[in-house]
């Protein structure tokens, strides 16, 4: 990554350093990352893949992404909740997505949570979503960005608890900053205004 903590980009617009080292990024960077999911299956797509990405570039993952939902049914929780160990098989020999016994079977794993909770009135996006810090400085530079909080460890202890999978504290952190529920676009990126929205 650069060293700059924003820089201006050849449109002229200003944004978080990694958000245009590559066209992937430059898309995903402006149109997607930290802007606020507030459902289920957004949440627990987000979840899964930051799982997969663990011990690997993100880029990786986004470029597999649609590999991914193919994959997992569009990430549809009541399809992946039946997924039995002939999925897991044939996952095993898709060499679309990051062949990963344990991660597949995460994912599996975390549709039965997030159905269960559903099943005893609970959400899942409510939960990650009741784990937003109340007052956050804004950072400024790529060091400001932490790689966990106390917000997530405690958030990945309670996920953990409901059968989740593959959800520590960072994996969990990265997820709310995808999903927005932190906004950790740097200050003097032009997306950052956009991503302070509360979710309705």
């Amino acid at each position: 990554m650069a060293s700059q903590a924003v820089e201006r980009g050849h449109d002229g617009l200003r944004r978080c350093a990694w958000g245009g080292s590559s066209p992937d990024y430059v898309a995903y960077h402006d149109n997607e990352w930290g802007r606020p999911i507030t459902t289920d299956p957004g949440v627990y797509e987000r979840l899964c893949l930051e799982g997969f990405q663990s011990g690997l570039s993100w880029i990786t993952i986004l470029r597999k992404r649609d590999n991914f939902r193919a994959a997992f049914s569009d990430f549809d929780l009541e399809l992946v909740a039946r997924f039995d160990a002939v999925d897991i098989e044939r996952l095993l020999q898709d060499a679309g997505i990051v062949r990963h016994r344990g991660k597949i079977e995460a994912t599996i794993a975390n549709a039965r949570a997030t159905v269960a909770l559903a099943d005893n009135g609970r959400s899942l996006a409510e939960l990650v979503w009741n784990a937003a810090p109340r007052r956050r400085r804004a950072p400024r530079e790529l060091a400001d960005v932490p790689s966990k909080t106390p917000e997530s460890i405690v958030l990945s202890k309670e996920l953990l608890r409901y059968g989740f999978k593959f959800v520590g504290p960072t994996t969990v952190y990265a997820a709310m900053q995808a999903m927005g529920v932190v906004n950790d676009h740097l200050v003097g990126c032009y997306v950052r205004a956009a991503c302070n929205a509360s979710p309705s």
